[in-house]
């Protein structure tokens, strides 16, 4: 049993300010409990009226005749507080505040919202909202309605979770058109009590619930959700979690003085949680539903290679380019396959993937042809295509799809074009279990979420590194940097501290005058590079403030003078700090970038991707919320676009991965151990081949204390 039952499946339910108004909340919710055809005790609560639907009304909670499981209030801010007293006292154990005016309006509103919070920790209740549609369970059992959609939908093993209320109705809507079914529907409003986190708990342990759909606005708690994410997609029952978030725009990203600050703008945030917990993404409401249809046939691709069965050349040409664009494979077929196709085709058929049947294709055309594909061991699993001709037997075609993916466990995705053509077998499909989608590019997209998924669940585990970190040296390093009200490590001490944590740094000496630098450049191993060294100057390449390949001292001490000149003719008020002298990488690594931002309800956002001046050019980068081990680092270097290029591309050495893997989890360590870290990139650092390491050629920390770390995205 779960606390939640009271709110999903109650035994009886009061709606408490249930109106005898047509067209009030009050009076529309109540209806809809009552005509959905509720398998419990519905009371009504109204002091003012004596029957609401011919339904004998209550002036009280406290006067309702018997315990009551669940109270729905639909009644302003200040009277709901009251209810909420009332309802404790009664031992309601489930409460959904429906009415608005609480957190969202900040105040009062705020200030009533927190006392009803409280009031129910004290007596045992859980609270769904305030301000949200309400809760649906369509279960045969049950038939709780009580929300504001005139329509039960139907009864199914998908369940939905939505941060926004007036999406709810839209969604409702899409999906009694498709005759798409739900197990649980809930709509959380200001999540002051219940929130999706305990939500999807509560659904990964509902043994109706095979699938769950999220529309998402914010997250509340970040490492907590990426813990509980990652238990429900993973283990030995997971539970796939569909989410559209709202907000994937550029115009989210915040200013920041870091490369990593710019790039990673909040919903990079997002896209790394979902990564890093199995949870797949859609890009709209539509596709929302089409991932959670393929979903529901409970089967996953072993891997990536889809063949295609079609009447009709244009769609499978269709269906080919979205496969391939939806991180797809078109399977290449066996030479047996290509025998069978060819005695069971007509001469003019296509027996190549994708295999076109031709148009006036009968069902045992199609039963052969997909027996073939299905069988090949190159397939992981197909797309049927069928275009609707004079002479095609529609329910018969979808009789054949149905036995034949009865027998086996590769996933079938059918994509029946038309409306009223095609019914009977769309029906017929659907009753079986099996996804059916309008349109080829749709059935491509969820056999593409549904590969992306497998990977997840079927992914390897790595052995974690064993590392030992300077951590209380580190400590010293940061507070020495804060006690003199620095904002920003200087490339000295930036690296000192790096090293605490096992990163290799090049020689390098902070040369005060044109002097010691002259003396730094013969003493250090040439070529070495002078940086201008500044507080005020986080970006010396933009100042002019880099002078690369000095070969001597006389060179040395033209460039500090040169530098210098130029980094105050950018930054006038700049204070320098001195010129610093270090030796070069060698020039035969790869340039990569790491890099941290820190957001206060997520926690360090990670960043990995290839390096230098262009990383802002080519914005080829990954980003993952900290802490990670090797595996989720392991992922974030084989997820950027230039992957090959590390695993030696065109003749090129096959570079020490190992060594960037094992960089990022003591990354992640070292931001995780001091929060005081706030920004900060090392770019370039310079990967070399296997077995060679890699080492800082450059690195920028921003501090801030932990009173300064309390801002907001």
């Amino acid at each position: 049993m779960s606390e939640l039952d009271a709110i999903f499946s109650p035994q009886s339910v009061a709606v408490v300010g249930a109106s005898t108004t047509p067209g009030k909340v009050g009076h529309d919710i109540f209806v809809n409990i009552l005509q959905g055809d509720y398998q419990g005790t519905l009371y009504p609560v109204n002091p003012r009226a004596r029957y609401i639907r011919s339904v004998k009304a209550y002036p009280s909670i406290s006067e309702l005749p018997e315990p009551v499981d669940l109270a729905i209030i639909v009644l302003p801010p200040k009277a709901a507080l009251g209810a909420v007293g009332e309802a404790a006292e009664k031992g309601i154990k489930g409460i959904v505040i429906v009415s608005a005016g609480f957190r969202e309006v900040g105040g009062d509103g705020r200030r009533i919202e927190d006392e009803i919070v409280a009031k129910c920790q004290e007596a045992g209740i859980r609270m769904v909202g305030p301000n949200c549609l309400g809760v649906i369970n369509p279960n045969p059992s049950v038939r709780l309605n009580a929300s504001f959609s005139t329509h039960m939908p139907a009864f199914g093993h998908i369940s939905f979770i939505s941060q926004s209320g007036a999406l709810c109705t839209a969604v409702l809507d899409f999906a009694a058109e498709r005759d798409f079914g739900f197990s649980k529907f809930v709509s959380i409003g200001n999540k002051a009590d219940v929130d999706e986190q305990e939500l999807l708990l509560f659904l990964h342990q509902d043994t109706e619930t095979d699938v769950i759909m999220v529309y998402l606005e914010e997250i509340s708690h970040g490492p907590e959700f990426i813990k509980t994410a990652k238990h429900i997609t993973s283990g030995h029952r997971p539970t796939p979690i569909l989410v559209i978030k709202s907000g994937r725009t550029a115009a989210g990203r915040r200013a920041a003085a870091s490369h990593t600050g710019s790039l990673a703008g909040s919903d990079a945030i997002y896209d790394a949680i979902f990564e890093q917990t199995g949870i797949i993404r859609a890009d709209s409401i539509e596709d929302l539903f089409n991932y959670a249809a393929a979903f529901s046939c409970k089967k996953v691709p072993a891997g990536n290679r889809v063949g295609i069965v079609t009447n009709a050349g244009g769609p499978g040409i269709v269906a080919t380019d979205m496969t391939v664009s939806s991180g797809l494979e078109l399977a290449k077929f066996g030479p047996n396959t290509i025998e069978t196709l060819e005695s069971h085709l007509p001469p003019t058929a296509n027996v190549h993937n994708p295999v076109d049947v031709i148009g006036d294709a009968p069902e045992d055309r199609y039963e052969n042809a997909l027996l073939a594909v299905i069988k090949d061991d190159g397939v992981d699993g197909a797309i049927v295509i069928l275009t609707p001709q004079s002479m095609t037997n529609v329910l018969g075609t979808a009789q054949v799809i149905a036995r034949i993916s009865m027998n086996t466990s590769k996933p079938i995705l059918c994509c029946f074009m038309g409306v009223i053509d095609v019914s009977a077998g769309v029906n017929h499909l659907q009753e079986q279990g099996l996804p059916v989608f309008r349109f080829p590019e749709h059935a491509a997209q969820a056999f593409g979420a549904l590969y992306q998924y497998s990977r997840w669940v079927n992914r390897r585990f790595l052995d974690e590194f064993k590392l030992i970190h300077d951590k209380d040296r580190a400590s010293e390093i940061i507070k020495s940097v804060l006690d003199q009200g620095r904002p920003s490590m200087g490339a000295s001490e930036g690296e000192q501290l790096l090293e605490c944590y096992g990163f290799k740094t090049l020689p390098s000496k902070l040369a005060k005058t044109k002097e010691e630098a002259g003396e730094f450049a013969e003493s250090i191993k040439a070529p070495v590079a002078l940086k201008i060294a500044s507080p005020q100057i986080l970006h010396k390449s933009d100042v002019g403030g880099v002078a690369l390949n000095v070969n001597d001292g006389r060179t040395a001490i033209e460039e500090f003078e040169a530098i210098t000149r130029r980094a105050l003719e950018h930054v006038p008020n700049a204070i320098i700090d001195g010129v610093l002298v270090q030796q070069m990488a060698a020039q035969e690594g790869q340039e990569i970038i790491l890099g941290m931002n820190r957001y206060p309800l997520y926690g360090p956002l990670l960043m990995f991707g290839l390096g230098g001046i262009f990383v802002e050019v080519f914005r080829d980068v990954v980003f993952r919320v900290a802490p990670i081990g090797r595996n989720e680092a392991h992922g974030m270097v084989n997820g950027i676009k230039g992957a090959k290029i590390l695993q030696g591309y065109r003749g090129k050495p096959v570079l020490d991965v190992e060594t960037l893997e094992r960089s990022l989890v003591s990354l992640s360590a070292m931001v995780m151990d001091h929060p005081e870290i706030h920004e900060l990139d090392i770019n370039p650092l310079m990967v070399y081949e296997k077995g060679k390491g890699a080492v800082v050629a450059d690195c920028r920390i921003i501090l801030k204390s932990p009173e300064e770390q309390q801002t907001t995205l």
